[in-house]
């Protein structure tokens, strides 16, 4: 609404005060209302989690302000020290160096508010520092962990190979045996047509029931065989000698 029209009826300077000064502030009561609920506030004043300086600033500033329109009025040492009060516990050490290093009397809250947003602005570069490091060590890891994955993989893969080779040499070596217990019982069909009870003959000593390989006659000739070669030989060394 126009402000001409909410004095526009009234007679005289006094008031037309009256009038916006109740428009603006309230009545009495009003005023106290509001100043009760603005100190209600301030009391119960902290940082938010996760909160900028600035946002912080933006609130306490709002508080601040309308206490003094309504006549409540702080000193800037006070208002000073509430807002470092206000601030969350991760803020307390450097809340301590600008209580040491400074007088709080002199300070002003442009230049307070200042280097708070300054040690802000350095802590979260360094939050970023770390989370750049997190994001390489990670990657670094995953890679690492794709690699040995593959080297698994491939060592598995080698595994399963020499597992399906040895399982080949396996068949074929079964293979070789049936053939050759398959050459042995051929042997002479004729007379294993005629007698289903065939039993091997040896050749050395014309006996069944073996072979010429296992034949102690064959094996005792061997023997005397070997014996008297090598008597031959070391006979023939001497004489050279």
């Amino acid at each position: 609404m126009n402000e001409y029209f909410r004095v526009s009826n009234c007679k005289n300077a006094k008031e037309m005060w009256d009038t916006l000064q109740v428009t603006h502030e309230g009545t009495t009561d009003v005023k106290r209302s509001r100043i009760n609920t603005l100190t209600y506030e301030d009391k119960l004043f902290r940082m938010n989690q996760n909160e900028t300086i600035q946002d912080m600033q933006k609130r306490f500033t709002h508080i601040v302000n309308h206490l003094a329109s309504l006549g409540n009025i702080f000193p800037n040492e006070d208002i000073i020290n509430k807002f470092l009060r206000y601030l969350s516990r991760e803020w307390q050490p450097n809340v301590t160096a600008i209580e040491e290093s400074r007088d709080l009397t002199n300070m002003s809250l442009a230049t307070l508010f200042g280097k708070l947003r300054e040690h802000e602005l350095e802590l979260m570069r360094l939050n970023q520092h770390e989370e750049n490091d997190k994001k390489k060590k990670g990657i670094t890891l995953k890679a690492s962990s794709s690699i040995q994955e593959e080297r698994d993989k491939e060592d598995l893969n080698e595994i399963q190979e020499e597992d399906d080779f040895s399982f080949i040499i396996k068949r074929f070596n079964k293979f070789l045996r049936n053939k050759g217990n398959q050459r042995r019982t051929n042997i002479n069909p004729k007379k294993r047509g005629e007698d289903s009870s065939f039993v091997p003959k040896c050749y050395e000593c014309n006996q069944p029931g073996h072979l010429r390989v296992y034949c102690p006659s064959f094996k005792r000739r061997m023997e005397k065989f070997d014996r008297k070669t090598f008597k031959d030989k070391k006979a023939k060394k001497a004489y050279i000698t």
